[in-house]
Protein backbone atom coordinates (compact mmCIF):
# COMPACT_ATOMS: atom_id res chain seq x y z
CA UNK A 1 0.00 0.00 0.00
CA UNK A 2 1.37 3.40 -0.97
CA UNK A 3 2.25 6.10 1.54
CA UNK A 4 -0.63 8.52 2.10
CA UNK A 5 0.79 12.05 2.16
CA UNK A 6 -0.76 15.38 3.06
CA UNK A 7 1.30 18.26 1.71
CA UNK A 8 1.38 21.62 3.50
CA UNK A 9 2.47 24.61 1.40
CA UNK A 10 2.26 28.38 1.29
CA UNK A 11 3.21 29.41 -2.22
CA UNK A 12 3.83 28.20 -5.73
CA UNK A 13 3.94 24.52 -4.83
CA UNK A 14 7.01 23.56 -6.86
CA UNK A 15 8.09 21.06 -4.21
CA UNK A 16 4.62 19.53 -4.25
CA UNK A 17 4.65 19.46 -8.05
CA UNK A 18 7.96 17.60 -8.05
CA UNK A 19 6.44 15.00 -5.72
CA UNK A 20 3.30 14.71 -7.88
CA UNK A 21 5.45 14.27 -10.99
CA UNK A 22 7.50 11.54 -9.29
CA UNK A 23 4.29 9.77 -8.26
CA UNK A 24 2.90 10.05 -11.81
CA UNK A 25 6.15 8.57 -13.14
CA UNK A 26 5.85 5.75 -10.58
CA UNK A 27 9.21 6.72 -9.10
CA UNK A 28 7.57 6.96 -5.67
CA UNK A 29 4.99 4.62 -4.14
CA UNK A 30 2.92 7.37 -2.57
CA UNK A 31 -0.37 9.18 -2.94
CA UNK A 32 -0.90 12.84 -2.14
CA UNK A 33 -4.33 12.69 -0.49
CA UNK A 34 -4.66 16.44 0.17
CA UNK A 35 -2.84 19.73 -0.16
CA UNK A 36 -3.43 22.35 2.52
CA UNK A 37 -2.20 25.93 2.45
CA UNK A 38 -2.22 28.83 4.87
CA UNK A 39 -2.64 31.09 1.81
CA UNK A 40 -5.95 31.00 -0.10
CA UNK A 41 -4.21 32.33 -3.22
CA UNK A 42 -1.34 29.82 -3.17
CA UNK A 43 -0.64 28.52 -6.67
CA UNK A 44 0.15 25.15 -5.10
CA UNK A 45 -3.57 24.70 -4.41
CA UNK A 46 -4.26 25.11 -8.14
CA UNK A 47 -1.61 22.49 -8.91
CA UNK A 48 -3.37 20.06 -6.56
CA UNK A 49 -6.79 20.74 -8.08
CA UNK A 50 -5.41 20.06 -11.58
CA UNK A 51 -4.38 16.63 -10.27
CA UNK A 52 -7.83 16.01 -8.77
CA UNK A 53 -6.44 16.27 -5.23
CA UNK A 54 -8.44 17.98 -2.48
CA UNK A 55 -6.98 21.46 -2.02
CA UNK A 56 -7.86 23.31 1.17
CA UNK A 57 -7.03 26.85 2.24
CA UNK A 58 -6.66 27.37 5.98
CA UNK A 59 -5.45 30.93 6.47
CA UNK A 60 -4.43 32.36 9.81
CA UNK A 61 -6.28 35.66 10.06
CA UNK A 62 -4.37 38.58 11.53
CA UNK A 63 -4.97 38.63 15.26
CA UNK A 64 -6.59 35.18 15.26
CA UNK A 65 -5.99 32.63 18.00
CA UNK A 66 -2.87 30.77 16.86
CA UNK A 67 -3.54 27.78 19.13
CA UNK A 68 -7.07 27.33 17.73
CA UNK A 69 -5.74 27.66 14.16
CA UNK A 70 -3.17 24.96 14.85
CA UNK A 71 -5.82 22.60 16.28
CA UNK A 72 -8.04 23.24 13.25
CA UNK A 73 -5.10 22.51 10.94
CA UNK A 74 -4.51 19.23 12.77
CA UNK A 75 -8.21 18.38 12.36
CA UNK A 76 -8.04 19.12 8.63
CA UNK A 77 -4.97 16.94 8.16
CA UNK A 78 -6.39 14.14 10.31
CA UNK A 79 -9.48 13.96 8.09
CA UNK A 80 -7.27 12.58 5.29
CA UNK A 81 -5.66 9.84 7.44
CA UNK A 82 -2.09 10.46 6.26
CA UNK A 83 0.86 8.21 6.96
CA UNK A 84 3.11 11.23 6.46
CA UNK A 85 2.75 15.02 6.44
CA UNK A 86 5.17 16.86 4.16
CA UNK A 87 5.72 20.52 4.93
CA UNK A 88 6.91 21.71 1.53
CA UNK A 89 7.34 25.44 1.55
CA UNK A 90 4.84 25.90 4.39
CA UNK A 91 5.74 29.17 6.06
CA UNK A 92 4.03 28.68 9.41
CA UNK A 93 5.37 26.93 12.49
CA UNK A 94 3.40 23.88 13.53
CA UNK A 95 2.18 24.08 17.12
CA UNK A 96 1.72 21.76 20.06
CA UNK A 97 -1.66 20.33 19.03
CA UNK A 98 -0.45 19.52 15.54
CA UNK A 99 2.77 17.95 16.80
CA UNK A 100 0.89 15.96 19.44
CA UNK A 101 -1.00 14.26 16.61
CA UNK A 102 1.56 14.22 13.80
CA UNK A 103 4.92 14.57 15.54
CA UNK A 104 7.37 11.97 14.32
CA UNK A 105 5.62 11.72 10.98
CA UNK A 106 5.87 15.28 9.72
CA UNK A 107 8.85 16.18 7.57
CA UNK A 108 10.03 19.54 6.33
CA UNK A 109 12.42 20.77 3.68
CA UNK A 110 14.82 23.60 4.42
CA UNK A 111 17.13 25.49 2.02
CA UNK A 112 20.29 25.14 4.11
CA UNK A 113 22.54 22.48 5.54
CA UNK A 114 21.11 22.33 9.04
CA UNK A 115 21.98 22.90 11.80
CA UNK A 116 23.57 25.89 10.03
CA UNK A 117 21.27 28.70 8.96
CA UNK A 118 17.88 27.79 10.44
CA UNK A 119 14.92 30.11 9.97
CA UNK A 120 13.39 31.93 7.05
CA UNK A 121 16.53 33.05 5.17
CA UNK A 122 18.88 30.08 4.77
CA UNK A 123 20.39 31.06 1.38
CA UNK A 124 20.79 34.71 2.39
CA UNK A 125 22.41 33.77 5.68
CA UNK A 126 24.76 31.32 3.94
CA UNK A 127 25.91 34.02 1.52
CA UNK A 128 26.40 36.53 4.33
CA UNK A 129 28.50 33.99 6.25
CA UNK A 130 30.71 33.49 3.19
CA UNK A 131 30.36 29.70 3.08
CA UNK A 132 31.60 27.85 0.01
CA UNK A 133 28.96 25.11 0.25
CA UNK A 134 25.25 25.56 0.97
CA UNK A 135 22.48 23.03 0.43
CA UNK A 136 19.18 21.57 1.49
CA UNK A 137 17.91 19.42 4.35
CA UNK A 138 14.89 17.23 4.98
CA UNK A 139 14.18 16.72 8.66
CA UNK A 140 11.51 15.49 11.05
CA UNK A 141 9.60 18.46 12.46
CA UNK A 142 9.78 19.02 16.20
CA UNK A 143 8.81 21.94 18.45
CA UNK A 144 11.96 23.92 17.62
CA UNK A 145 12.76 26.03 14.59
CA UNK A 146 14.46 23.70 12.09
CA UNK A 147 15.88 21.58 14.92
CA UNK A 148 14.39 18.15 14.19
CA UNK A 149 16.21 14.94 13.36
CA UNK A 150 17.94 15.25 10.00
CA UNK A 151 16.89 12.64 7.44
CA UNK A 152 18.67 13.75 4.27
CA UNK A 153 20.97 16.50 3.08
CA UNK A 154 22.36 17.60 -0.25
CA UNK A 155 25.16 20.06 -0.93
CA UNK A 156 25.17 22.94 -3.40
CA UNK A 157 28.34 24.83 -4.23
CA UNK A 158 28.21 28.58 -3.74
CA UNK A 159 29.45 30.05 -7.01
CA UNK A 160 31.30 33.33 -7.53
CA UNK A 161 28.71 35.99 -8.29
CA UNK A 162 25.86 34.11 -6.62
CA UNK A 163 23.09 36.21 -5.16
CA UNK A 164 20.27 34.97 -2.95
CA UNK A 165 18.05 34.24 -5.94
CA UNK A 166 20.54 32.26 -8.00
CA UNK A 167 21.75 30.23 -5.02
CA UNK A 168 18.20 29.55 -3.83
CA UNK A 169 17.14 28.32 -7.29
CA UNK A 170 19.93 25.72 -7.31
CA UNK A 171 19.08 24.72 -3.73
CA UNK A 172 15.43 24.21 -4.72
CA UNK A 173 16.50 21.60 -7.28
CA UNK A 174 18.19 19.63 -4.49
CA UNK A 175 15.23 20.18 -2.12
CA UNK A 176 12.87 18.63 -4.67
CA UNK A 177 15.09 15.58 -5.08
CA UNK A 178 15.45 15.14 -1.33
CA UNK A 179 11.71 15.49 -0.69
CA UNK A 180 10.99 12.77 -3.26
CA UNK A 181 13.66 10.54 -1.72
CA UNK A 182 12.36 11.11 1.82
CA UNK A 183 8.78 10.24 0.84
CA UNK A 184 10.02 7.22 -1.09
CA UNK A 185 11.99 5.93 1.87
CA UNK A 186 9.34 6.71 4.51
CA UNK A 187 7.27 3.55 4.11
CA UNK A 188 10.37 1.35 4.14
CA UNK A 189 11.44 2.84 7.45
CA UNK A 190 7.92 3.12 8.94
CA UNK A 191 5.97 0.04 7.81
Amino acid sequence: MSTRVVVLLSGSGTLCQALLDAIDERAVDAEVVAVISDQASAHGLDRARRHGIPAVAHPLAKGADRTAWDAELADLVEAYSPDLVASAGFMKLLGDDFLARFGGRTINTHPALLPSFPGMHGPRDALRAGVKVAGATVFVVDAGIDTGRILLQGAVDVLPGDDVGSLHERIKVVERRLLIQAVSEWKKEHP
